[in-house]
């Protein structure tokens, strides 16, 4: 079996930075995916707030924010040393400001807002994060690191509200940094599909790119 349990769900940008991180970091571990519609007691029991992702350690710790998820396999093994690029100051903004405004724009009638005035201020920092790629085309240098797995979910689920709209924004290096990311075996590797868990499931291990 796994050393470790991961409760998550596929599309949700959470749980793809913390699956990113510990791709990158090589670590082996259950994969349980989540239907949020009905979320298994083992969850519940894990972390009763019920959100994802979610993990498990193999000494029974239970690790339920995705940056702590991420700095936790990196602090593991990091072999790309992720963690010498990293920017906690803007993933804050990403987490906190950036992700208000998508929320807004993304579901309007959830919370009544009106969307292209969102969409409006989300673009602002889209903008910041052109210039920062712009320089050596990743957000914290040449290479790709913590801050672009952190981020990079979040623009994802941003430009795929109104693609057309995205793609028409001169923001070249911002979409070739998306794009190049997207097309990556990493994120590849982590958007495996996997049907939702259930008590009594036999395990998805999931080590890597590896799947058994």
């Amino acid at each position: 079996m796994a050393e470790h349990i991961l409760y998550s769900f596929r599309r949700c940008p959470y749980a793809m930075r913390a699956r990113l991180a510990l791709a990158a970091s090589g670590t082996r571990y259950e994969l349980r995916e989540v239907r949020l519609s009905r979320k298994p007691t083992a969850l519940l029991s894990a972390s009763p707030k019920g959100t994802v992702p979610v993990l498990q350690t193999a000494d029974g710790t239970v690790i339920d924010e995705s940056l702590a998820i991420m700095r936790w396999a990196l602090a593991t093994h990091d072999p790309e040393n992720w963690r010498t690029r990293d920017d906690p100051a803007l993933i804050a903004i990403n987490d906190g400001m950036f992700k208000h405004h998508l929320d807004r724009y993304k579901y309007p009638d959830r919370h009544a807002s009106d969307p292209d005035s969102h969409r409006e201020s989300g673009l602002r920092f889209l903008r910041d994060l052109e210039a920062r790629i712009a320089i050596a085309g990743q957000l914290c240098g040449s290479a790709r690191g913590l801050a672009d797995a952190a981020i990079m979910p979040f623009v994802r689920q941003f430009a795929g509200v109104d693609p057309d709209w995205f793609e028409a924004l001169p923001l070249p290096c911002l979409k070739a940094w998306l794009a190049d990311h997207l097309a990556s075996d990493l994120f590849g590797t982590i958007m495996y599909r996997s049907a939702p868990w259930s008590q009594g499931d036999g395990p998805c291990i999931v080590q890597g790119s590896e799947h058994i």
